[in-house]
């Protein structure tokens, strides 16, 4: 009776590892393209960086088109997430301002799947006076309310110093002490309902809202509290590349889709495949 027992704990806890590695990968959507930035490149750094540090396949919808009014594939289509975990918004299209697709953009989002946004996804589908504080509920603060945090501009390239909040977050574990670059500092005209885990500052810092301000946070969006990360840093394909930010990325993905342990990697299951 005693060695039937112990079989079927071993059978269990066989199956048990079996199941923990064989975990389905994250279905991460990556959507890039847009002005100013070279998506072309960025779009493979990102997907082999996050490929490398988590088990997730990394779909790409990408245009190369460069204008500010890009073509991206997915507008008009408010089921373009179906089947997705996560969806990283890495386009930059400041000049798609019609708030039926803005809401098509936005609907998976309310519907619970967690978003990762990078840089100029801060700068986009914006409309009317947005370069003052959008009052809550108005039509043109829809995409601010699920990022948390309204931005509208940025000054010149130079390094930015990152400040961590909370230096025991593992979701920023990867940036202590982190100096960038060049890289844009966005401003922070508000912020709405976003959780800041860090800041940067240019220079002495001394202009809170322009070189001083957040640069990383989370947010809880809509009805659902879907989990949202976001970084405006990002810009250069030398940061883009940095080991640190890749592992950022990764991070924030990891949280939002609750496979995060508390020490920052990946619960059992998640762990970069072995190639």
């Amino acid at each position: 009776m005693k060695k039937s027992i112990a079989f079927l704990a071993t059978i269990a806890l066989a199956g048990a590892a079996l199941h923990a590695d064989d975990a389905k990968p994250l279905k991460v959507l990556l959507l890039t393209g847009g002005c100013c930035h070279d998506y072309k490149a960025q779009k493979d750094i990102l997907k082999k960086g996050i490929e490398e540090r988590i088990n997730a396949e990394v779909t790409q919808v990408h245009t190369d088109d460069s204008s500010t009014h890009p073509p991206l594939a997915f507008l008009g289509n408010p089921d373009y997430a179906k089947g997705y975990d996560v969806v990283i918004h890495d386009e930059c299209a400041a000049d798609i301002k019609d708030p039926a697709q803005i809401q098509g953009v936005l609907k998976p989002h309310q519907d619970g799947i967690p978003g990762v946004n990078l840089h100029c996804a801060m700068h986009c589908y914006r409309f009317g006076d947005f370069g003052k504080p959008v009052a809550a509920g108005a039509e043109n603060s829809h995409w601010y309310e699920y990022l948390g945090l309204q931005s509208t501009g940025h000054g010149a390239q130079l390094p930015i110093t990152v400040k961590v909040l909370d230096e025991k977050n593992p979701i920023t574990a990867s940036i202590v002490g982190w100096v960038t670059g060049k890289e844009e500092l966005y401003n922070n005209i508000q912020i709405l309902t976003g959780k800041a885990l860090a800041r940067g500052s240019q220079g002495a810092g001394d202009k809170p809202g322009q070189n001083d301000t957040v640069v990383v946070w989370t947010n809880e969006y809509g009805p659902k509290k879907t989990k949202v990360f976001s970084t405006t840093i990002g810009h250069n394909n030398t940061t883009v590349s940095d080991p640190k930010y890749l592992d950022l990325v990764a991070h924030g993905i990891l949280f939002v889709t609750d496979k995060m342990g508390p020490d920052g990697k990946p619960i059992k299951g998640y762990e970069p495949k072995a190639k």
